[in-house]
């Protein structure tokens, strides 16, 4: 039997048999589970914050966990580092099991070393992420670090780089899930905008390059570590955080239920779930929610809510652009995606951040096989000088350039106006849509009646001796000619107009049809997407 040195982890004294040094191993792995001290735990959840391990246990199924190199210490000398050796370095690396599925994890401890990276703690990432990689499962980081470890310099940063590397191999391969849960800074914040889903707690987590001092220091601006890259400015101001929550164990049970909407890697499909909800449940609701007149605003998350699975959706980016709604749901138990523009919000039309916010989601769902269901009411693309400048024109072809390169089954519905550009873009039959459906409320058309009559007819109206009642006249034709609900239909760019309240069933039957979708790409090392 030995005893452990406190301060270093050494042993003090030679086992003398098998027995003596099952003991040491026992003692060493209770060091490495304890953590440093109880001080510095007392003083991680005196900031609302959980341990590492503690985290861990809320993200798996209970049991599971099965960590790698527990023992793992760094090698580095020099500013007091090799009197200071803790076991895991500041990571707790391996894998265990969501709802019986496989998930690799990574937790940075933010007792050691202020959970900042070295050599040995990098290495030790590197290796669940290729773990990650070659099993084919989820990686779930969950962030509680300081950035570079100074004291290691180049060595540290090089570490960062090897994370990124891997980052960037496993995107589109496997689902990978960054949940912040501390201040990460520098390459700490990389790391995770490199991404599927980023998670965050408000008031206890923060993101950025550049921290509030340097920030003062470089421009004069003073701000709060939260003002400057906090859960709430990630997920309103800036789009990089997708889910933000008060605490971390809603935050986290929220990571375990976005895990049951994912496949494991993009081989696979995404969980199917039994459904009790009716395939052929009416929504008769729909059409007193959806109002006739193109002009009046309504919430398009209650329509989503009435047609998916027993109206249960997870809503992505729900705080930014949002004139757009991204979302994951089930239609009898089959997982989508939905994408859909929301009236309430700058009339749903397209803008900068609404094109970007659904082009990523789009292209997510189409690497880990989720089909697309599209809901249109779409005014058309926002004008304005900002947006020119802001280049609408670049950012507008992103969307564009994701529907057109995604291979998985994609179904679009119109619900009321589709007007020029925005129509063509949200996934119409032109670009690509399997299947295109519209209710009888539909426009499609270049743009608005009012604005094509005053285009077309302009003379007529204005020698008009009554230019008022002249322009309402060319606008009531102008519906009638070429925007009345089955004019589309009847040039076979609509599918079929349907009853609103069938839409579930049809969506359903639809998707069945569409499961064994097979679609081949032009073979090219990749493509070149707009910027």
């Amino acid at each position: 039997m030995t005893v452990l040195e406190e301060t270093t982890g050494e042993p003090t004294g030679e086992p003398t048999d098998a027995r003596g040094r099952v003991a040491e191993l026992h003692e060493i792995r209770a060091q490495a589970v304890a953590g440093p001290s109880e001080k510095a735990t007392e003083a991680q959840h005196a900031k609302g914050k959980l341990t590492a391990r503690e985290r861990i246990e809320l993200l798996l199924d209970p049991g599971s966990f099965q960590e790698v190199e527990q023992l793992r210490r760094h090698r580095a000398t020099g500013f007091g580092l090799e009197a200071k050796k803790p076991y895991t370095d500041g990571v707790i690396t391996g894998w265990g099991t969501v709802e019986g599925r496989t998930v690799f994890v990574y937790a940075h401890d933010f007792r050691i070393f202020g959970g900042a990276l070295g050599e040995a703690h990098a290495t030790k990432i590197h290796k669940i992420m290729d773990m990650a990689i070659a099993a084919g499962a989820p990686l779930v980081s969950l962030n509680d670090g300081a950035g570079a470890r100074i004291q290691e310099g180049v060595s540290a940063l090089a570490g960062y780089g090897g994370i990124f590397q891997r980052n960037t191999k496993a995107s589109g391969v496997i689902p990978q899930i960054s949940v912040m849960l501390g201040p990460c800074a520098g390459g700490a914040a990389y790391s995770p905008a490199l991404t599927d889903f980023v998670f965050m707690v408000r008031e206890t987590s923060q993101m950025f390059i550049t921290g509030p001092d340097v920030v003062k220091a470089v421009t004069g601006e003073e701000i709060t570590q939260n003002g400057l890259g906090g859960a709430d400015v990630h997920a309103e101001t800036s789009g990089v955080c997708h889910f933000a929550y008060d605490d971390e164990e809603t935050c986290i049970a929220e990571v375990r239920y976005l895990l049951s909407l994912l496949p494991q890697n993009n081989r696979e499909n995404p969980p199917r779930a039994e459904s009790g909800d009716p395939v052929d449940r009416r929504s008769d609701v729909l059409l007193d929610l959806v109002p006739a007149d193109g002009n009046r605003p309504y919430d398009m998350a209650k329509v989503i809510e009435e047609i998916v699975d027993d109206g249960e959706y997870l809503e992505v980016h729900e705080r930014w652009a949002r004139n757009i709604i991204c979302a994951l749901a089930r239609l009898d138990g089959q997982v989508v995606g939905i994408v859909a523009n929301q009236p309430q919000v700058l009339a749903g039309v397209l803008d900068i951040e609404a094109s970007e916010k659904a082009a990523r989601f789009v292209q997510m769902c189409d690497a880990f096989n989720v089909p697309i269901v599209t809901f249109l009411d779409v005014p058309g693309f926002l004008p304005g000088v900002d947006q020119e400048h802001g280049g609408i024109i670049r950012h507008g072809a992103k969307l564009l350039y994701a529907y057109c390169n995604a291979t998985v089954p994609r179904i679009s519905l119109i619900l009321r106006k589709a007007y020029g550009g925005a129509y063509i873009v949200m996934d119409s039959q032109s670009i690509g849509a399997d299947l295109t459906y519209a209710w009888p409320t539909n426009e499609i058309a270049v743009m608005g009646a009012e604005g094509a009559a005053n285009v077309i007819f302009r003379r007529q109206i204005a020698e008009a001796e009554d230019p008022e009642a002249m322009r309402q006249k060319m606008v009531k034709e102008y519906k009638a000619e070429l925007m009345h609900p089955y004019y589309a239909a009847e040039r076979g760019l609509v599918d079929d107009v349907i009853d609103p309240a069938e839409t579930r069933e049809v969506l359903v039957k639809s998707l069945a049809m569409l499961q064994s979708k097979h679609a081949d790409l032009p073979s090219r090392k990749h493509g070149n997407p707009p910027q």
